[in-house]
């Protein structure tokens, strides 16, 4: 199939043109997103009283309800993403963010252990999809060569919103007493109303495809139609039908390593206010949000350096291992730092290491899918792996609890999360090939 009729600055035009017009609203949806999603790391030392149980089990109870987002994010995905492809994605992702916008207003209205679950859970299923139908959008957009960069473009909404939501969070924390509500409770409605009016703007903004937009030429669609068609037909391994999806044993492995990416992102996000608060413990929460702040800008800068390098490459394996056992590194010297400026250290280079691996991560997974397959396979990826969300707050709680709140462990349990996924990396066969 021809696919050259476009010269090579052209394509590269087209390319920038797609990426202005689609990514910046896609990046603060996702910063938004990211802050409703973690935010409650901020409120936990608030919510020790609200939740009423003994503190001898709080980090497990609240680990536990930190994860549940990811129970209800694992039950509704692969049904969400399925529907997006079936409904578009302007309307789909515009229901997502309100309902989920909703949701997180909801938290300001906690009392007690199970409110916090069910709200958790509940905030799970109303963002389920978001994240892997916007990997599946840009699908419809990116030759396979571009993706891993504009992942980790997309995927810097993550980033910012630590940079961001950290102070903001702490600041928020600080309006305790206005109207006689609680800063917790201020902290959680004005963090939610952004996803509601950004579903709006979703709706009317965001196109469903390339040949929905009148700001390609008849020639650029063209083009970008004809090259995504011919990547398809020129993979003898890729995969349509849902059922290959969910029958491929590479697709399996990929959940595995997107679980241990989560493991250790999540186990190490939703507990950094408390780790920081042991290095330095008289912070008060604005201080913490700024000194979290940081390892995000770090990790933005290694995100785009090993995608962009991923893509001029077209290597993807070792971009995800690399980084996952420098990230490792990081949290073995943060675990046996003499002093809090080395334990802060080691924890940037936990965070930057981790979130490196999304981009190549993302564009191993969407090589080798298209069609139903990829709506599906992007989700069982997304929402299986996201059990890490699950498990590494909870079981990073249960350690503090069993440890009387040292670091140490916890630390040298998410360092071997990473290990353990920088070596599976390695093993995963390139996309090329249908089966491992």
């Amino acid at each position: 199939m021809e696919t050259q009729i476009l010269t090579e600055a052209e394509q590269r035009a087209v390319i920038s043109k797609i990426t202005w017009r689609l990514i910046p609203l896609l990046f603060v949806c996702y910063i938004v997103a990211y802050i409703d999603r973690i935010n409650v790391g901020f409120a936990k030392e608030h919510l020790e009283p609200v939740l009423g149980v003994d503190p001898k089990i709080f980090g497990e109870v609240f680990g536990t309800g930190a994860g549940l987002f990811f129970i209800g994010y694992f039950l509704f995905e692969v049904p969400s993403n399925l529907a997006l492809q079936k409904f578009g994605a302007r309307l789909w992702i515009a229901r997502i963010m309100v309902v989920w916008g909703i949701v997180s207003l909801g938290f300001m209205f906690l009392n007690g252990k199970t409110s916090f679950y069910v709200m958790r859970f509940l905030l799970g299923a109303a963002e389920a999809g978001f994240f892997p139908g916007i990997i599946l959008y840009l699908t419809f957009w990116y030759p396979a060569k571009e993706r891993a960069k504009t992942v980790a473009l997309f995927a810097l909404g993550g980033i910012a919103a630590g940079i961001v939501g950290s102070p903001l969070s702490g600041a928020l924390l600080k309006m305790n007493g206005i109207l006689g509500i609680e800063g917790w409770r201020w902290m959680f409605f004005l963090e939610a109303i952004p996803a509601i009016v950004l579903g709006v703007v979703v709706f009317v903004w965001l196109p469903n495809g390339p040949s929905d937009v009148k700001w390609l030429q008849g020639r650029e669609k063209e083009w970008l139609q004809k090259t995504l068609a011919a990547e398809a037909v020129e993979s003898p391994g890729v995969k349509y039908r849902l059922v290959d999806a969910f029958s491929d044993l590479r697709v399996w492995l990929l959940c595995l390593l997107y679980f241990l990416v989560n493991v250790a992102g999540y186990g190490y996000e939703f507990w950094a206010p408390s780790l920081l608060k042991t290095l330095f413990p008289k912070a008060d929460s604005l201080e913490l949000g700024l000194w979290n702040t940081p390892a995000y800008v770090a990790a933005g800068v290694a995100m785009l350096m090993v995608g962009r390098h991923s893509d001029r490459t077209g290597e993807r394996r070792f971009h995800v291992a690399v980084p996952a056992a420098i990230a490792a590194c990081g949290a073995v010297l943060g675990a046996f730092a003499g002093n809090p400026w080395l334990g802060m250290l080691g924890m940037v280079i936990l965070l930057a290491g981790q979130k490196s691996t999304l981009g190549p991560f993302w564009a191993l997974g969407t090589a080798a899918l298209r069609g139903t397959a990829a709506a599906g396979g992007i989700a069982l990826i997304n929402s299986t792996g996201n059990l890490g969300g699950y498990f590494g707050p909870k079981i990073v709680g249960m350690i503090k609890d069993q440890t009387g709140g040292k670091d140490t462990a916890v630390l040298l349990f998410l360092g071997g999360a990473l290990l353990l996924l920088g070596g599976l990396a390695l093993i995963l066969q390139p996309a090329r090939k249908a089966s491992l």
